[in-house]
């Protein structure tokens, strides 16, 4: 049994009441994979109960503030645990961590500790991302699959995926930030469980479109834009009743919200 943990489900917008930015997780067997790191989701996390430290793998979608925002108070909630309570991260004290752009990486890691990586308690390793295959332990199989949210063209390599999360029999797609959603297609495939999608820069009527006509059993809308943000009832109903009418189970997000699949 899959558990996810939604942290933050807002995008990029002035501070909201009781809304963070974009972050989320999945519980496995016992062990964490986060997916994005916006503002406050280590402190969503920690204080909700779940246990940090058990913590396998971060993936960050692209070098956004909405999207690591929380990374530096993240890496440092680790340590402070590790200091506290004698705790050390559950796979021999190391944090897998797949990030766009390493470079920048370097800035928030200085940001976090005086001295940057010399004064981390425990292992950082670090990966970059790219297309294919990226992550496989007993638990999970990630395939990453770049995007054109950043306007790029791949001359200077890409920084901005979407996910394919294949779990407990189960494939998840993660969209990160798109352009355009038929840019998952590939990960989509013929179908899949659960598709994470954010609104951040999409019609919701449209996502849902596109996502029955992809063969999507489940959608969880996240990242919300201004449509959802400034009428969230309307849309709530919406997908109440586009649920009705077509094979899918359609749910808006919410800062707190857990489910199990």
């Amino acid at each position: 049994m899959i558990k996810f943990h939604f942290l933050g489900s807002c995008s990029g917008t002035e501070p909201m009441p009781d809304m963070h930015h974009q972050s989320w997780l999945m519980e496995l067997n016992g062990v964490n994979y986060w997916f994005d790191a916006g503002e406050n989701c280590v402190h969503r996390a920690h204080t909700s109960g779940i246990n940090v430290m058990n913590t396998v793998a971060l993936f960050i979608s692209h070098p956004h503030i909405d999207h690591i925002g929380g990374l530096a108070n993240l890496f440092s909630c680790i340590q402070k645990l590790e200091r506290m309570y004698k705790m050390q991260l559950v796979r021999n004290n190391t944090l897998e961590l797949f990030f766009p752009d390493l470079k920048l990486l370097e800035s928030v890691k200085n940001i976090t500790f005086s001295g940057g990586a010399h004064n981390f308690r425990y292992t950082l390793n670090e990966h970059t991302l790219s297309d294919g295959l990226l992550f496989e332990d007993e638990n999970v199989r990630i395939t990453t699959l770049h995007n054109r949210h950043l306007k790029e063209d791949g001359s200077n390599g890409w920084h901005a995926y979407s996910f394919l999360i294949e779990a407990d029999g189960k494939r998840i797609v993660f969209s990160g930030d798109v352009r355009s959603a038929d840019e998952m297609d590939p990960l989509i495939g013929d179908g899949c469980d659960m598709l994470i999608m954010e609104t951040g820069h999409h019609d919701v009527q449209s996502v849902m479109e596109f996502a029955v006509s992809r063969k999507v059993k489940h959608l969880r809308l996240t990242h919300h834009g201004r449509q959802i943000l400034e009428n969230r009832t309307f849309y709530e109903r919406m997908a109440s009743e586009y649920c009705a009418k077509h094979p899918i189970c359609v749910k808006l997000c919410y800062d707190g919200m857990v489910e199990e699949f």
